[in-house]
C-alpha cells in the first residue's frame, strides 16, 4: 500500500485525536497520544484541550499530584508528560541515549566523575527521594556523599539521567519555575543493554498506535535514538508491523488495523500549543509543517511556537492579546477557516481566564523579530 502525504497527515491527525475531540478521561487521553511534550508547564494542558471533547484542566492537575500523570526527561532528551504506568518502557528505551548524552557529557566529566561513578551514587539519592525533595535538598545530599558540592553543569546531567520524576509545586499549570522531585515509582533497569532493546520494541509499538505510519528515521528522530537500535526494534517486532510505502517510496511501518483517514478527510482548525508533539515527532516534518514555515516556527534555539493548525497543516502562529487571541496566518486563509479558529479562539480564551490569560507572554519577543504575515487578525474572547 502507498501512502499519500494528505493520507499519512490524516493518519496523524486521526491518532493524536486532532480531526475531533473526543470524550476520553485525562489519563486514557496521554495514553492515547502517548506523550506530552512538557518544558513548557502549560504545554501539557493545551495540548489536551485540543484533544479531549470537555476537557476539564482540574482532572490533569489530580492525575499529576496523583503521580498518575508524570513528568521526567525522556524523548528527545527533553521533558515529557507521560502516563506513568508507560514510564518505566519509555525510560528502559532510552537508557543508551540519555546515558551517552548525561553522563558521557564533557560537563559532567569535568567534575571528575565517571559512569561509574554516578551509578554508585543513584541508589541513595533515589532513597532519599522518597518524598518530594527540592534541588537544594536534593544538592545538599549529593554534597554528603561526595564531601564537597558538585558544580551545577554537572548536577543538571545528573539529575536528568536519574529515574526522578517532577512534583507539582505551583499554580497555575502544576509546575512552575521551582522545582521538586520523587522518586520514579516504577523503577526502570539501568545500564542493561537487553532491557533497552526490549523496551525500545514497546515505545517503537506504542509510538506508531500514536504517530504511526512512519519511517526509522521517523521513529528514531521520535525518541531520539540510534538508527541502528530503533532499526533491530523494527525487525525483532517483525510480523507484528506492517509495511508500506510513503509517497517518495520510503519504507513505513504501521500496527496492523490502526486509523488511516483518506486523504480528503475534513481536518477542523486548532490553535495548538507550544512544543506540541505533532511538530517534534518526525524526521520529515513536513507530515504537518511545510517546509517553507518550518524554520519560522522551530526557531534556532529550539523554541516551538504556538502553531494555527488549517486543514492539518500549520498556516500560522498564535498569542494572547487584548480582547482575545491574536492571530497571524503566513498564507491567505479562506473565510471558513477563520470561522473556524475564531470559534477556536473563544473557546481557548475561556479555558486559559482561570489559569494563565497571557499564557507563553515570555516569548513575545520572537514577534518582536518579525514573522512572515499574509493576515493579522484579533480572534475576539466573544
Amino acid at each position: 500500500m502507498v501512502m499519500t502525504a494528505r493520507a499519512l497527515n490524516r493518519s496523524t491527525l486521526a491518532r493524536q485525536l486532532l480531526l475531533g475531540r473526543e470524550p476520553l478521561d485525562v489519563l486514557e487521553g496521554i495514553r492515547r497520544v502517548v506523550a506530552l511534550q512538557a518544558q513548557q508547564p502549560a504545554s501539557p494542558y493545551v495540548a489536551l484541550w485540543n484533544r479531549i471533547g470537555g476537557f476539564d484542566a482540574a482532572g490533569l492537575d489530580t492525575a499529576v499530584s496523583g503521580l498518575q500523570a508524570v513528568k521526567s526527561t525522556l524523548m528527545r532528551l527533553t521533558l515529557h508528560m507521560v502516563h506513568a504506568e508507560d514510564y518505566r518502557d519509555f525510560r528502559e528505551a532510552m537508557e543508551p541515549s540519555l546515558r551517552a548524552s548525561r553522563l558521557g557529557d564533557a560537563r559532567f566529566a569535568a567534575s571528575g566523575l565517571t559512569p561509574a561513578d554516578a551509578d554508585a551514587l543513584i541508589p541513595d539519592l533515589m532513597k532519599y527521594a522518597d518524598r518530594p525533595r527540592t534541588v537544594a535538598e536534593l544538592q545538599g545530599r549529593l554534597g554528603e556523599l561526595l564531601g564537597a558540592p558538585l558544580e551545577p553543569a554537572a548536577w543538571r546531567m545528573l539529575r536528568q539521567y536519574t529515574p526522578l520524576w517532577h512534583t507539582p509545586v505551583a499554580g497555575p499549570w502544576s509546575f512552575g519555575t521551582r522545582q521538586s522531585y520523587v522518586a520514579a515509582g516504577t523503577q526502570p533497569v539501568l545500564a542493561d543493554p537487553d532491557v533497552a532493546a526490549g523496551a525500545l520494541q514497546t515505545l517503537v509499538r506504542r509510538y506508531l498506535e500514536g504517530f504511526g505510519p512512519a519511517s526509522v528515521a521517523d521513529m528514531a528522530q521520535f525518541a531520539m535514538a540510534q538508527r541502528k537500535r530503533v532499526r533491530a526494534a523494527v525487525q525483532a517486532l517483525g510480523a507484528e508491523l506492517e509495511q508500506l510505502r510513503g509517497p517518495g517510496g520510503e519504507v513505513l511501518y504501521d500496527i496492523p488495523g490502526a486509523p488511516r483517514p483518506a486523504g480528503d478527510t475534513p481536518a477542523p482548525p486548532r490553535l495548538m500549543a507550544m512544543w506540541d508533539s505533532i511538530l517534534l515527532a518526525y524526521a520529515d516534518r513536513s507530515r504537518v509543517i511545510p517546509p517553507d514555515y518550518r524554520r519560522t516556527v522551530i526557531r534556532v534555539n529550539g523554541d516551538v511556537l504556538p502553531t494555527l493548525l488549517v486543514d492539518g497543516y500549520v498556516a500560522g502562529v498564535w498569542r494572547p492579546a487584548v480582547g482575545g487571541i491574536e492571530a497571524t496566518a503566513f498564507h491567505p486563509l479562506p473565510g471558513d477557516a477563520w470561522e473556524g479558529l475564531a470559534a477556536e479562539a473563544r473557546t481557548l480564551v475561556a479555558f486559559l481566564a482561570d489559569r494563565e490569560p497571557t499564557v507563553y507572554g515570555r516569548y513575545n519577543h520572537w514577534w518582536a523579530k518579525g514573522l512572515p504575515a499574509a493576515e493579522t487578525r484579533l480572534l475576539p474572547a466573544g
